[in-house]
């Protein structure tokens, strides 16, 4: 398994446009919104390096509406947490997950939007 941050910048007022496209990209398992230098941090798990590799230049690439990306490529787990559980946190201020499109989200998480 190979693992990737992918810090992701969109065009002006595209953030959750591109958020949501990306949520349906293969290999991409998260999409958080985030405030500061990022528009967006996506959460790539792919089989191998080879498959991170595709995803980065071609997948995210069609992805209209992203200006710059910078992949932070995992290399070893050093935490006891659930990393899955911190990162769940559905309706905070900072940081909102778009693991699902629109359709699929419960009417909690829409009314959170």
């Amino acid at each position: 398994m190979q693992n990737a941050v992918i810090l992701i910048n969109t065009d002006k007022g595209q953030v959750k446009a591109v958020a949501e496209r990306l949520a349906d990209v293969e290999g991409i398992s998260e999409v958080y919104s985030t405030c500061g230098r990022y528009d967006l941090v996506a959460i790539a798990r792919t089989r191998d390096f080879e498959s991170l590799a595709e995803l980065v230049t071609e997948r995210l690439n069609a992805v209209e509406g992203i200006s710059d990306t910078e992949t932070l490529n995992a290399m070893q787990v050093h935490s006891r947490h659930d990393l899955e559980t911190m990162f769940s946190l559905v309706g905070s201020p900072l940081l909102f997950g778009y693991t699902q499109s629109v359709h699929e989200r419960s009417e909690n998480e829409k009314a959170l939007m």
